[in-house]
């Protein structure tokens, strides 16, 4: 298939007069400039641009989405949500995790998402009991992706503590607990499929001990090799205070300290971070994981992005809660809060470059280097993962 864009946006910028040539399996054979557009040639109707990648997602948290926005008696903060998260859980079994993802991924096509990386940590019933098969939940993700036509890379979830230092699991937190041998044959039968992108997600240093740790990062280097692994880390203020009373590192810094984080590595949120921290993550080509509409909704606070990017840092954008849908409302938010925390216009770019495009192509690099996935370009060899703007 031949397609011909009086504009698209190539890694180098705008271009007019684009022929991109797509192999039967969507991949892009080449990309020719300033071409004339050949007969056999399907003729798009605007502007051409490569789908945004969705490097966070807890897809069933959609099903949520405004039944938390009722004021309540006392101080309404990340871990109140997080509790009546947990008593939603209750209504979710394999049927309903698959209609509710399908339904996510056919909206995050439609909003301009062509690839997910699906953070997924409900993997037994109501009781806590691993499904007869261990991996039904995860397997009904696949499906959901499989029906819609949404890329996707499975992210399966560790989560074995409450707090730091290896606290025992809240019961409502007994959906999400394995072992480290259960997690990795978990993991191991996943990774089977050879034609999808398997991870993994060690959920927190909350969540996870530090032998524990060090044990699953050693299996992906080893059986997995290059495959994504994404942590959350220093969301809210109350984690990083919790961290330096644990171990006297605030999250971010322990985790450059202790775990050899590289470009492998996504760092979900790292909202609250010391210059030094800030600097450090960029050294080591990981990406940062932003979700500012699930960052704004909980509260969070505001990622440091000028001081990130002035560092060089790579970042991708998610959809986290699925509170918002609309991958151009997560970067104007991006822009926006730095801005206003500044004082100032136009913070995150050069001098001549434009805000809205270099975010997204930072957007796109980042969030192609966090999934492990040949997208967010049009370029030869990447999939032919495309947007045309005629809306």
């Amino acid at each position: 298939m031949k397609l011909f864009a009086r504009d698209a946006l190539l890694p180098s910028g705008w271009a007019h007069d684009v022929l991109v040539d797509v192999d039967g399996d969507g991949s892009i054979r080449a990309v020719e400039v300033a071409f004339a557009a050949p007969a056999d040639a399907e003729r798009v109707q605007g502007p051409l641009i490569p789908g945004m990648p969705n490097v966070h997602s807890h897809a069933f948290q959609r099903a949520l989405a405004g039944l938390t926005e009722r004021g309540g008696p006392g101080a309404d903060n990340f871990w109140t949500w997080r509790t009546e998260m947990y008593r939603f859980l209750e209504r979710i079994g394999p049927d309903e995790e698959e209609a509710v993802a399908a339904q996510l991924y056919i909206e995050l096509l439609k909003a301009g998402y062509t690839s997910v990386g699906e953070f997924h940590y409900l993997h037994h019933d109501p009781a806590g009991r691993p499904y007869a098969n261990p991996g039904e939940m995860a397997e009904r993700i696949r499906a959901a992706a499989a029906a819609t036509g949404i890329r996707l890379t499975l992210l399966p979830v560790f989560y074995a503590h409450s707090d730091f230092g290896g606290a025992t699991p809240m019961p409502a937190q007994r959906r999400f607990i394995h072992d480290t041998d259960g997690f990795l044959r978990l993991v191991a039968e996943l990774a089977r499929n050879e034609r999808q992108v398997v991870g993994v997600a060690p959920h927190s240093l909350r969540a996870v001990a530090t032998q524990e740790l060090a044990e699953i990062v050693a299996f992906t280097r080893a059986k997995l090799v290059d495959a994504p692994i994404h942590i959350h880390a220093a969301e809210q203020r109350k984690e990083v205070d919790d961290c330096l009373a644990w171990c006297g590192a605030r999250p971010v810094e322990w985790l450059l300290e202790h775990t050899g984080i590289d470009a492998q590595w996504c760092v979900v949120h790292a909202t609250h971070m010391t210059l030094e921290e800030t600097r450090g993550l960029a050294a080591t080509g990981a990406v940062v994981g932003l979700c500012p509409t699930t960052e704004a909704d909980l509260g969070d606070g505001i990622f440091p992005a000028v001081d990130y990017l002035a560092a060089r840092g790579n970042l991708g954008i998610g959809g986290d809660s699925h509170v918002g849908v609309d991958p151009f409302l997560e970067l104007r938010l991006i822009d926006a809060a730095q801005r206003l925390t500044l004082e100032k216009r136009n913070v995150l770019v050069r001098d001549g470059e434009s805000s809205g495009l270099s975010l997204y192509q930072r957007a796109l690099a980042g969030g192609a280097r966090a999934l492990a996935q040949p997208v967010g370009a049009i370029a030869a060899g990447r999939r032919a993962d495309l947007l045309v703007l005629n809306g």
